[in-house]
């Protein structure tokens, strides 16, 4: 992994912080040596994590609801309480989507999945914001998607709110641009992450067609995701701004009526 010293001790607040892509954010960022507030749903999971970061004792662990005002204002002003600051915003806390055909969602499950995709990423990045314009400095990192972008079947809900993640990413990188806050989003492609395997062992996603489907002919992973999420945190994206950055092997490039990779499937 490429190395950052300007990250070392600065702050970072992560939304899903205890799994997944939000949890391997958070490793490569306290790698960098910067201290790191995992936010999580779960309690529990939240401790673990903040504790396997190191012993620096400037990790912290916050549970609650990104789509409550009330939890998301309790961290940032616990975060500023213990560090004073807060450089690095990672909105990456998502529930899964149902899979089912339109006519049969559940209109409760759908806004429930926005609110917490889309509406915890306005509430978390409003409530860091003001920190991060009066420093004069600050990196929001959003987590978008493919679906964000391309069009999925029976995958309403999800693909409505990463599709605002990215239109709310531009707007917002517009607007604080020229007072030093960055506001980028990334956009998995398929990653083979925990919750990914569980949806191929339901047999809701096909592994080998997925990689027939990607140039690299290969699944990503979470570090590839939070490796791009580091640049982008970094100084060296210092004139990066409002931009959505695919992390797909190719994915969403593709656009011939054939298989993207040809070769052997190991």
């Amino acid at each position: 992994m490429a190395s950052y010293p300007e990250l070392q001790g600065r702050v970072a607040l992560i939304t899903g912080g205890a799994s997944g892509l939000g949890l391997a954010a958070a490793r490569s960022l306290a790698g960098q040596g910067m201290r790191v507030a995992v936010a999580d749903l779960d309690a529990g999971a939240a401790e673990r994590a903040a504790m396997a970061l190191g012993p620096s004792g400037g990790h912290l662990a916050f549970s609650g609801d990104v789509a409550s005002q009330g939890d998301v204002h309790g961290w940032v002003a616990a975060l500023l309480a213990r560090h004073g600051r807060i450089d690095v915003l990672i909105n990456s806390a998502g529930i899964p989507d149902s899979f089912l055909p339109t006519v049969e969602q559940d209109v409760a499950d759908f806004r429930r999945l926005v609110d917490v995709h889309l509406t915890g990423t306005y509430l978390v990045t409003q409530a860091v914001a003001p920190t991060m314009l009066q420093q004069g400095r600050g990196s929001v990192i959003n987590l978008s998607s493919v679906a964000g972008v391309l069009g999925l079947a029976r995958r309403n809900a999800y693909s409505a709110a990463k599709a605002g993640i990215g239109m709310m990413t531009r707007t917002m990188g517009c607007e604080w641009a020229a007072r030093g806050v960055r506001v980028n989003a990334i956009a998995p492609g398929y990653m083979l992450t925990p919750f990914a395997q569980r949806l191929i062992d339901e047999g809701k996603l096909d592994a080998a067609r997925l990689r027939r489907r990607t140039p690299a002919g290969r699944l990503g992973t979470a570090q590839h995701v939070a490796e791009a999420m580091t640049f982008l945190a970094s100084d060296a994206a210092a004139f990066i701004t409002g931009v959505t950055l695919p992390v797909d092997g190719g994915y969403m490039a593709w656009g011939a009526a054939s298989d993207a990779y040809e070769g052997p499937l190991d």
